[in-house]
């Protein structure tokens, strides 16, 4: 045990891993926070079908030779949001249908543009790490980890403010539109909050993975609590704990990090769901 916690201490000493923990942590916070909405507005897998997209503006910006392609993702990525926003509402092209469409047409013509113009010899190696964020979190630059820190304010800001809005937009749209809501401008807020936080979790967890950080610490959250703001609050704590064991789980044992952060999401919600069975009585 004590050679474990000196193992810790010594990794937490070079600046990487630092970097690589206060951006974890802030991912995981806005994930989780905007994860409860999406969970209960139904909205889960659109973080799948953005990822997706920020895949493919990631390889056209690999192609184009981009110094700094996050600019251009996130553009690619937020457009996209609105996009499916917007074709969500079409009555001949469904919610579910938009976002698989955007999403496996972005994969496909990604994963295309990196083999034609592959300007590495290890194209494999470079997709994986791409899809499931292998060592990309223990390799951020400090600016990187500034506009982390600055994009994630703004996420934690942007939700404190709407708060009450948020909350009428979540529940009930038609009671919040004929109370003066701006629904369409909060779902629209949330769709470019959501595209913010994909770009960001592409270096924790990969682009295929996003997903668990946005939906499992709601759903392990939901199983205990009842309110929006507990649930919301627990959803913060448990995305936070699970993203400092998981990246100290993968410096101890040498695996991925973002797998190993999902995996333990998924561990606390399977705790959670016994706990809400326990809570009520069986049920």
């Amino acid at each position: 045990m004590d050679a474990t916690i000196d193992k810790l201490i010594l990794y937490f000493q070079y600046p990487f891993v630092v970097n690589a923990l206060i951006v974890g942590v802030l991912i995981a916070l806005c994930s989780s926070m905007l994860g409860v909405t999406l969970v209960l507005k139904r909205y889960s897998f659109i973080g799948d079908g953005l990822s997706h997209v920020a895949f493919g503006a990631m390889s056209v910006a690999a192609v184009l030779n981009f110094t700094d392609d996050m600019p251009f993702i996130l553009l690619v990525t937020t457009a996209s949001a609105i996009l499916l926003l917007r074709t969500g509402k079409n009555a001949k092209i469904r919610g579910d249908a938009a976002i698989a469409m955007i999403s496996v047409g972005a994969l496909a013509v990604g994963y295309l543009l990196m083999n034609m113009f592959s300007v590495s010899s290890n194209v494999s190696g470079d997709v994986c790490t791409t899809l499931f964020g292998s060592t990309s979190i223990l390799t951020l630059t400090k600016m990187q980890v500034w506009v982390c820190v600055a994009l994630s304010a703004i996420v934690i800001g942007v939700f404190i403010l709407f708060y009450n809005k948020i909350f009428a937009v979540t529940f009930d749209e038609t009671f919040a539109r004929t109370a003066g809501t701006p629904v369409g401008t909060c779902n629209l807020l949330l769709a470019v909050l959501i595209a913010v936080i994909i770009v960001l979790a592409m270096n924790l967890v990969g682009s295929l993975l996003i997903s668990a950080l946005v939906i499992f610490p709601a759903l392990s959250a939901m199983r205990v609590f009842n309110s929006f703001r507990s649930v919301i609050l627990c959803s913060a704590v448990c995305s936070v704990a699970c993203a400092l064991l998981g990246m100290a789980l993968s410096i101890l044992a040498g695996t991925p990090v973002g797998a190993t952060v999902v995996v333990v999401d998924m561990l606390a919600f399977a705790v959670f769901y016994v706990v809400g069975i326990v809570r009520d009585g069986g049920y």
